[in-house]
């Protein structure tokens, strides 16, 4: 197996101004939660919950940070409301070291002898699949790494022409049969092709949504069948895009994917026009599918790799 590197560490103030508008709104509510108050009681708790409630953390994830907490006040009998922010930092940043959200630096790849790696992007339409494709072909080209994608998604004419626009571009090629097309025989040209072409990564893109849950599972399925005949053990990553300004919804739909095909990797975009960052915590926590790019963020460059600890860092910076 030979394996390569991907992207180098973004710049902390991006991730810092991209999450500038979560952080504002999560410090102001949890300073007044202690307003008036020296040391963390059952009343600082309970309003510490509706905080991360409201901070689109989720009902299941904050009840289990409430309840370490409880335990950290229980152990040391008395806790200031002074410690309150440096605790809270420190257990959302072990739930997300429990769930292996994120990388640190450079993310490796395994790559197969003599195939490339295949990577299928999952999402509804509106999310900012497709951007987030042309992003990452953009930072894998800029690695060095050939790239061909794949368009798949021919339930939609404009998802076709959007990702020609993008190859166009970010100057990679692009394998498609317009609207209407078998999108598995799409994806089994686009593997034959990249093969022929010795390239490094695929990047398949599928419909964002069919008409009902079956229909989605038996598409992406048969996707992922015709590939394996190609490449074996193809797709190695199955990235699923949620829109993190939506919230909650966000979650719904990771649920729902997840009950449809085998997600190993996320992408939450959009964090930066929005205060529901803390929606990362919650679906980190809630889905085990490790959080792997975070979008902060319109340039080329703005799909980071989620580091957790600089998340972490950045929201109570």
């Amino acid at each position: 197996m030979a394996f390569f590197g991907l992207f180098s560490r973004d710049k902390k103030e991006t991730l810092d101004k991209g999450l500038e508008k979560t952080k504002q709104s999560f410090l102001s509510k949890l300073a007044r939660t202690i307003v008036g108050k020296s040391r963390v009681d059952d009343e600082v708790l309970d309003n510490l919950e509706e905080v991360l409630i409201t901070s689109d953390v989720g009902v299941e994830t904050t009840l289990k940070i409430i309840e370490r907490i409880e335990s950290r006040v229980a152990r040391d009998k008395v806790l200031g409301t002074n410690e309150l922010q440096t605790i809270l930092k420190e257990e959302i940043a072990a739930l997300l070291e429990e769930n292996n959200s994120g990388a640190t630096g450079s993310i490796e790849f395994e790559k197969p002898v003599n195939d490339p790696y295949v990577i299928m992007v999952v999402g509804v339409n509106g999310v900012g699949k497709t951007t987030t494709i042309g992003k990452l072909a953009h930072q894998f080209k800029s690695a060095g790494k050939k790239v061909v994608l794949g368009a798949a998604d021919t339930f939609r004419a404009a998802a076709v022409d959007q990702l020609i626009i993008w190859s166009e571009r970010v100057g990679v090629p692009i394998v498609q049969q317009g609207m209407g097309a078998d999108p598995a025989s799409v994806a089994f040209d686009t593997l034959q092709s990249a093969k022929a072409q010795n390239a490094d990564v695929v990047i398949i893109d599928t419909a964002g949504r069919l008409h009902n849950k079956v229909n989605l599972m038996n598409e992406l399925s048969k996707i992922k069948r015709v590939m394996e005949k190609v490449v074996p053990g193809a797709p190695h990553e199955i990235l699923l895009v949620l829109d993190g300004s939506t919230g909650q919804n966000a979650f719904e739909q990771a649920k729902q994917f997840s009950l449809a095909t085998d997600i190993n990797a996320l992408a939450i975009t959009k964090l930066d026009g929005t205060a529901k960052g803390g929606v990362v915590i919650g679906i980190s926590d809630q889905m085990k599918i490790p959080v792997k790019y975070i979008g902060v963020g319109e340039g080329m460059n703005d799909l980071q790799l989620f580091d957790k600890h600089e998340f972490v860092d950045s929201l109570f910076n």
